[in-house]
């Protein structure tokens, strides 16, 4: 009991300190360009020093994605934890809605589309992202084929989870992000087909 409250004051302060670093470099990031701006810059203005930005983020790019290992774990969560009758796709759309949604109510539109082309214009940023997000996929493989009573993932639950994590990049990348999280989760739920079809 004694060691309880101390450990968690240490924890938020840890998470609070994380949280700033990321804030201010992303916002040094936004308006001096990522390669223009040094992990020490960072440091100075975060008031810490390089070698707790680093205890923090293992490399730069991390800097912008502070969110890597919550996500994965909400992520899961959205599988693990969806009411009785929904669907895993539709619980892991409904996670992505949320998620979007939030950043918008958050940031507003205008900041959320600045910042995802920001992300896209940065090939280092564009490319740690892609790597962060399939990350996740043993995480998310392992949970759908736990929930489905199978002891591993099989290569159906792997072609899924790899395709579910890359609609999360494609929203990522686009200005109608609602726009393309229903559509990818349209021709997941449909198939191929009846989307050719209603094309040609």
């Amino acid at each position: 009991m004694t060691n309880s409250e101390p450990l968690g004051r240490r924890e938020r302060k840890k998470a609070a300190t994380r949280k700033n670093i990321s804030d201010v470099a992303t916002m040094m990031f936004l308006e001096r360009g990522f390669d223009n701006v040094s992990i020490r810059e960072v440091a100075d203005a975060a008031d810490v020093s390089p070698t707790t930005v680093f205890a923090h983020f293992p490399q730069k790019e991390a800097l912008v994605f502070d969110e890597d290992d919550e996500q994965r774990d909400r992520l899961v969560s959205a599988v693990r934890d969806r009411a009785e009758g929904v669907t895993i796709n539709r619980a892991i759309r409904d996670f992505y809605t949320v998620e979007v949604g939030a950043n918008i109510d958050e940031h507003g539109v205008d900041v959320s589309q600045v910042f995802s082309r920001f992300l896209n214009e940065t090939p280092a940023l564009r490319e740690y992202a892609a790597k962060m997000w399939l990350r996740h996929e043993d995480a998310l493989s392992d949970a759908i084929a736990d929930e489905l009573g199978l002891t591993r993932a099989t290569p159906e639950i792997r072609v899924y989870s790899r395709f579910v994590l890359q609609i999360q990049l494609l929203v990522n990348a686009s200005d109608d992000q609602l726009g393309t999280l229903a559509a990818g989760f349209a021709v997941l739920e449909n198939g191929w087909a009846p989307v050719e079809a209603a094309l040609a």
